[in-house]
């Protein structure tokens, strides 16, 4: 659990732990990584990175252990774990285990950070007061003609454009994480987690993050009922954090403007919904499929 660092701040301590989980992103974390590494910090005290490779059947492991040089250059800390279990989950209670600062960001390792948004995010949930954060969501561009058309109409959706759903990357400070304890044993960990706070106690910062899609139909569809799986999971087994959201309505004319303007990125879109209702249940197994 993060250190209560509320009316005192301990030099010797980071202020900010980012916890990156990472399965078999050889090919990603490096990116991420770098990204990080570019961030603007002006605070005196420190900032600590916990990769944990969880499962990793590829150099995970070493690519990101190739970047400890420039974060102590930086003067931040990098730490990597070596996880032989796979699951995110676990691999989000392992560095929790060992993170040291009260604010945590939990960070994919496919999501690129803005130079700035850990500062923000830092300055959001500097406070005593439960609080989430997360950054402005900017969709990377796709490669296959089916995830472009698909993005067009997921980046109007009232929830993507006015909300904070932290798809990516989430943050909480001390109290806020007091909120649950070990994360639990489902799929969608950035919906347990928003719900877990209010409205207004979530913050959204104006600095961006990357966060890309996967890319082809196939993959689409099963992504799609993959979220629609772990909502449904956690509506049912934590029906009291249903009460905390507020996800904006997406009315049939709203609906009707986005078809007349944009009707083959709206087709995909519509299709692919349609496509998860009419496929059923998926089971947990879980890759991102790119």
């Amino acid at each position: 659990m993060p250190p209560d660092t509320c009316g005192h701040t301990n030099k010797a301590l980071p202020v900010l732990s980012v916890l990156i989980p990472a399965s078999n992103e050889e090919a990603l974390i490096g990116h991420c990584l770098k990204a990080v590494l570019q961030s603007e910090w002006d605070a005196s005290e420190s900032v600590e990175v916990v990769v944990v490779s969880n499962g990793s059947r590829d150099r995970t492991t070493e690519r990101a252990l190739e970047h400890r040089k420039a974060f102590d250059a930086k003067g931040w800390d990098l730490r990597v774990l070596d996880r032989k279990e796979g699951g995110k989950l676990g691999a989000l209670n392992a560095g929790d285990r060992i993170a040291r600062a009260a604010i945590r960001v939990y960070l994919d390792a496919d999501v690129e950070v803005s130079k700035s948004l850990f500062a923000e995010l830092y300055r959001a949930l500097n406070t005593c007061e439960p609080r989430y954060a997360s950054g402005t969501l900017r969709l990377v561009t796709p490669h296959s003609w089916t995830t472009r058309a698909y993005a067009r109409i997921y980046a109007k959706v009232p929830f993507m454009k006015h909300g904070v759903p932290g798809a990516g990357l989430f943050a909480v400070n001390a109290a806020g994480r007091m909120r649950w304890g070990p994360f639990p044993e489902i799929i969608s960990d950035d919906t347990f987690v928003r719900l877990n706070f209010r409205p207004e106690e979530r913050v959204g910062v104006k600095a961006t993050y990357s966060w890309p899609l996967v890319e082809g139909w196939r993959n689409l569809v099963r992504v799609r009922r993959r979220q629609n799986i772990g909502v449904d999971e956690i509506a049912k087994r934590y029906p009291d954090l249903v009460q905390n959201d507020d996800k904006p309505a997406f009315p049939l004319s709203e609906k009707a403007k986005l078809a007349l303007k944009d009707p083959i990125g709206f087709a995909v879109y519509s299709g692919v919904a349609l496509a998860v209702r009419l496929t059923g249940n998926a089971s947990k197994d879980w890759s991102r499929g790119r």
